[in-house]
């Protein structure tokens, strides 16, 4: 991986442990795609670890957590090498007293009990007054699409994010497209800004629950998916319209999460009858669906980095995308694209996976070997290295590694985006458009 762009080298024996801002495992926290980032990194890290004992004993790392660890997640967290506190009796509060008092933690508290540590936190907020600190800011999305938050959230992340690039030795994110943008809304200049892929390989530890498709109601046809949420971003109102369509009136559009047919219609959409709102869905019950699922459609007019189509990628299920924000870069050429606001594109594009069968073979072979190349070692590998200033390799503490460079998009993927091909137009050969 390229050296040239990490923070000054220190002596990794020489150099502070590692603390992390443990305040996404409390109770109160949306359990969000950051929080699966955070989750997944943190167990990787935790493995890389514990497969290296003389690089754990270099760097130990502890876990810091408002009040401690949560009794109901001390059984799903069972970490070997980071050190994790025990939970201490602390008063009841209500969710809203617990996420202000989590606030007050991450900014007050946290800064004195990492002392003498290198403070990472992952969840996009770290403390403002801690310089040895690395912040995974996730996206710019409070600056490029306001709409889709509060205006109490985007202040505060408006306010804090740039001091974070102040502040820090560095911030890290998710893809170049936000590194990009963090710079360009002068979060941070690009150069202090690292970048680190999610992984997707936490999908193939669940068992799939395949008895959903017919206790939902969604065996016989085709059926789509996608999230059911009414941020402005995801852009599901260009699903709906698609689905009104009657290339697809033989296909159900399943939207599974929070939002319900009564919350879109409340906000102007027509929501046509063969749309399904599924409400939430476990994880091993959207691994069964997405096994079986003629497409994973996501629309968003932006992302920081699109978790959602490398997972259904790396079960076998096929991926209608736009070609906005990191999509391109994260997705590569193993999808098929359709604009974000062409609900006709969005039909055709879907009807084709449901009828094609050899186009359905060959994205299903793209999109499990693009998928593939992002684990969740490998973002591990990537976050130590940055922390430490060496590639793992060259500290000589541990054995040969997976490579934990960025994973680079294909250039056709790029070549795609700089102009609109005609409907209908093939571009990665005989099937793909």
């Amino acid at each position: 991986s390229d050296l040239s762009d990490r923070v000054p080298p220190t002596e990794v024996l020489g150099m502070p442990g590692l603390a992390i801002n443990g305040k996404f495992l409390q109770p109160s926290t949306s359990r969000s795609g950051v929080y699966r980032v955070a989750r997944e990194v943190l167990s990787a890290l935790d493995r890389v670890l514990a497969d290296n004992p003389a690089l754990a004993a270099a760097v130990p790392c502890r876990l810091l957590i408002p009040g401690g660890l949560p009794p109901e997640l001390a059984k799903e967290l069972r970490f070997s090498r980071i050190v994790v506190p025990v939970r201490q009796e602390a008063p009841a509060l209500g969710p809203r007293a617990q996420r202000v008092a989590g606030l007050l933690w991450e900014q007050f508290v946290l800064p004195w009990r990492a002392r003498g540590s290198t403070l990472v936190s992952l969840c996009n907020i770290g403390p403002v007054v801690y310089g040895n600190a690395f912040t995974m800011v996730h996206d710019a999305q409070v600056y490029s699409a306001p709409a889709s938050y509060s205006r109490a959230f985007r202040s505060w992340y408006r306010l804090v994010l740039p001091l974070l690039g102040r502040t820090n030795r560095g911030l890290l994110t998710v893809s170049q497209y936000s590194r990009k943008q963090l710079a360009h809304y002068g979060v941070a200049p690009a150069e202090r800004i690292r970048v680190i892929h999610n992984g997707c390989d936490h999908v193939l530890r669940l068992k799939p629950d395949t008895a959903q498709v017919e206790a939902l109601g969604l065996a016989g046809r085709p059926f789509v998916l996608a999230l059911a949420n009414t941020q402005p971003h995801k852009n599901i109102a260009v699903l709906l319209k698609a689905f009104g369509s009657p290339l697809l009136r033989d296909a159900t559009l399943a939207l599974f999460g929070p939002a319900t047919r009564e919350q879109f219609e409340s906000q102007g959409h027509t929501v046509p009858p063969n749309v399904r709102f599924l409400g939430f869905v476990s994880d091993p019950a959207l691994a069964g669906l997405l096994r079986q699922a003629a497409a994973l459609a996501f629309p968003s007019t932006t992302e920081g980095f699109g978790l959602p189509p490398l997972e259904a990628m790396l079960l076998g299920c096929p991926a209608v995308v736009a070609p906005n924000g990191a999509l391109p870069e994260v997705c590569g050429d193993a999808v098929l694209w359709a604009h974000a606001h062409d609900a006709q594109e969005w039909a055709q594009q879907i009807h084709r996976l449901c009828t094609d069968a050899p186009l359905r073979t060959e994205m299903q072979a793209r999109g499990a070997a693009r998928a593939a190349q992002f684990t969740w070692h490998r973002a591990a590998c990537r976050l130590l290295e940055t922390v430490l200033g060496h590639s793992l390799a060259d500290t000589g503490l541990m054995g040969p590694q997976a490579d934990a460079s960025p994973v680079r998009p294909p250039a056709a993927a790029a070549d795609w985006l700089g102009q609109r091909k005609p409907k209908g137009a093939h571009l990665f050969g005989r099937h793909v458009s």
